[in-house]
């Protein structure tokens, strides 16, 4: 539980820096969120595959938005987010395990990303195409797995975050994440060019339920003409949304303007508290013995099928390392 004589109210000494996710609360407008700037981590995971520049900025908003809300788990366990669809980007995962480890991985078709970079279809309704968007919680081989799941229908990662909140969660929340180009010089004087990420994520949380009330969601079935009930948000929350509301997209990956920095520009005035932040790494879960279990569970045509020049290779998708076996290992 959070100590009282851990939290700072913002002004007072403290930077979270690159790769910590700083959590907040805005006792003046009931909300509470969660902010982060990503650094070396997501420079790291993003280099590792050298990816094109449009699939590396939807795999950064989807690593931003994992680490977002995976912080927020209160339990040993481990968040997945998940895109699967039609597009050329046909699926992006990012894999966030308590307290602070993250991986990711994606994958598209070279052929077809091509074709819709020549022809300027690089937004992320056009690279994802159709699909789903999930959410799955696992908390351990004694627990059932938790999977929430949205439909990807020419909206943004932010908007299918925000109704998967909607839909599955009945809180009101907003998301806003942002990829940048940070290019610089190394000590030699050479250019060097390096990846950045950011987000926000604030939820209205009062302590009476009926103030988080929302307009129902359109049924989808209306008579045409028909228009839907008009619901005035609750004050509170239309405040901190309009405050939200002008983050420019550079300010959540400038170092030189930070999360602190951010935060006290937003709600200063609504006495707004940050909480110690909480570090996320660029950590992969894979292992050897792990490979090894998977391989064990082959089958002994599987494992002679494995075999190239005298060994099995099998490499990471998330952080490609490569783990070599002895085939006579496995009866092979």
């Amino acid at each position: 539980m959070m100590m009282e004589t851990d939290i700072q109210t913002l002004g007072e000494p403290g930077f979270a820096g690159d790769d910590s996710v700083l959590p907040f609360d805005v006792d003046g407008l009931d909300v509470r969120g969660r902010t982060v700037q990503l650094g070396p981590m997501i420079d790291a995971i993003l280099a590792r595959h050298s990816y094109p520049e449009p699939v590396a900025r939807l795999l950064a908003e989807a690593i931003a938005l994992t680490v977002l809300l995976g912080t927020s788990l209160k339990f040993e366990g481990k968040l997945i987010v998940q895109t699967k669809g039609d597009g050329p980007v046909d699926l992006l995962v990012a894999d966030f395990t308590t307290p602070g480890n993250l991986r990711a991985y994606a994958r598209f078709d070279e052929e077809r990303l091509a074709a819709a970079q020549a022809a300027g279809m690089t937004s992320p309704a056009e690279l994802l195409g159709t699909g789903v968007l999930a959410f799955t919680i696992d908390q351990g081989e004694y627990m059932q797995r938790y999977q929430g799941i949205v439909e990807m229908k020419g909206e943004t990662l932010e908007a299918m975050a925000e109704t998967y909140f909607r839909q599955s969660e009945q809180i009101p929340t907003l998301v806003r994440l942002a990829v940048g180009e940070l290019f610089d010089r190394d000590s030699d004087g050479n250019p060097r060019q390096s990846w950045r990420a950011g987000g926000i994520v604030v939820q209205f949380l009062p302590q009476s339920p009926e103030r988080m009330r929302q307009p129902d969601l359109p049924g989808g079935d209306a008579p045409e003409g028909i228009e839907e009930p008009f619901h005035n948000d609750d004050d509170g929350w239309a405040e901190a949304k309009a405050l939200v509301g002008t983050v420019q997209p550079g300010e959540l990956t400038d170092p030189e303007v930070g999360a602190e920095r951010l935060l006290y520009r937003l709600f200063h005035e609504r006495g707004a508290k940050v909480y110690p932040p909480v570090k996320v790494f660029d950590r992969c879960s894979c292992s050897r013995e792990r490979l090894g279990e998977v391989l064990s569970g082959f089958s002994a045509e599987e494992i002679s099928d494995s075999v190239e020049d005298g060994e099995i290779t099998v490499q990471c998708e998330f952080c490609s390392t490569a783990y070599k076996f002895d085939p006579a290992e496995f009866g092979g």
